[in-house]
């Protein structure tokens, strides 16, 4: 058993990592990295911080795996696909490379409690300390436990009808944000404005009807309180941090932050530099500007907990390699394995160590077990 605490991640771009940034998960964070050394295409090249070996490191056994795939319409000003087909084709590639991931036993979905607890039982029998690479019979190479996923799509822009979520639903879509930047076909996202168009109203009935969980992450705030007007479902920010303490819209106002604890849901605390600082300027700013450190996120979290009178209301969305590297990301952390500091740093804070479990994984986990049969 690791002696690690066991973390649950909300929110990981792994499928658009491995399809549209050609990044072969399987490999260690240094392979990555050389073999981006000289690519150019992307501020991020060589600064990537997430693999499936860095991920069995830091004890990061579940987390919430994402599909994406924006709908740009001719002179949308935000990258994407031409028509929602393309998009809903782009999510299907994506679902299909998590397939093929469970084929080589690198992950296992989870759709249910009863694949939750089954999951959760076998990492903690896991070896300690050993990367989860353990040898089962002297004469085979090492086995790797799966780590879990649950899917979940950002962004709605590729449900084409809802017969799409229904077909989603039945792949094992579990979680589903109906925004992400811009306006978007069902939702407006960050950066955009307006009310929940008469399509999201009818997606958002539709995902309470499967039983989808509503990631409020990235709406606007007028189409946020609309869903909540909507949907009396279980729901959930996957990856949040507090406006107060970061102002730009993409963060939550603090009675944004009430309304998702008092409809039950965790806020997953994300990394990404411009979510965690005040006067960050895109593609400009450098952590170093702001001598910006992992100790930052748990302002956030003492934030969220003040609020909320408890510590049962946050969690981790990391959002790591969701577009950005190290050079947007505290100046202590190299990689996602690095999450295994924020322990230490919150009983420095006088949490205790149900708390800490509870915000590294145990939060997320029991929303689940409550909203799952």
């Amino acid at each position: 058993m690791s002696s690690l605490p066991f973390i649950f991640d909300v929110h990981l771009d792994l499928s658009m990592n491995a399809l549209e940034w050609n990044r072969d998960l399987r490999w260690s964070l240094e392979k990555v990295r050389r073999w981006e050394g000289n690519l150019k295409d992307r501020v991020d090249r060589g600064n990537g911080t997430v693999t499936l070996p860095e991920m069995r490191k830091g004890n990061i056994g579940l987390c919430v795996a994402t599909q994406i795939g924006r709908y740009s319409p001719y002179f949308h000003r935000l990258p994407g696909w031409s028509s929602p087909e393309q998009a809903w084709a782009q999510t299907q590639g994506q679902l299909a490379w998590y397939r093929e991931m469970e084929v080589q036993n690198e992950l296992v979905q989870i759709r249910n409690r009863a694949e939750l607890d089954k999951h959760l039982e076998l990492w903690s029998k896991a070896p300690a300390d050993d990367g989860k690479a353990y040898v089962v019979e002297s004469r085979k190479k090492p086995s790797k436990l799966p780590i879990g996923y649950i899917l979940s799509l950002e962004g709605a822009d590729s449900i084409v009808t809802l017969k799409h979520l229904e077909r989603s639903y039945n792949d094992g879509l579990r979680a589903l944000g109906p925004a992400h930047y811009g306006p978007g076909r069902y939702a407006h996202g960050t950066d955009a404005e307006g009310p929940l168009p008469a399509a999201g109203k009818e997606l958002i009935k539709e995902m309470q009807q499967l039983g989808i969980i509503l990631d409020v992450t990235h709406l606007c705030d007028e189409c946020f309180w609309d869903a909540l007007e909507i949907y009396d479902g279980p729901l959930w920010a996957s990856h949040q941090n507090c406006r107060t303490l970061a102002p730009w819209n993409r963060q939550f106002a603090d009675d944004q932050i009430k309304a998702v604890i008092e409809r039950g849901g965790v806020l997953g605390m994300a990394f990404d530099a411009i979510m965690m600082v005040p006067g960050w300027t895109h593609l400009r700013s450098k952590p170093s500007d702001f001598q910006l450190k992992i100790e930052r996120i748990c302002d956030h979290i003492d934030h969220i907990c003040q609020m909320a009178g408890n510590a049962k209301h946050v969690g981790i969305g990391t959002d790591l390699d969701g577009g950005y590297g190290t050079e947007q990301m505290p100046m202590d952390m190299n990689s996602i394995a690095d999450l295994q500091t924020l322990p230490g740093l919150l009983t420095k804070r006088g949490y205790s160590a149900a708390d800490i479990a509870g915000i590294m994984s145990g939060n997320f986990i029991e929303l689940l077990r409550r909203v799952w049969k």
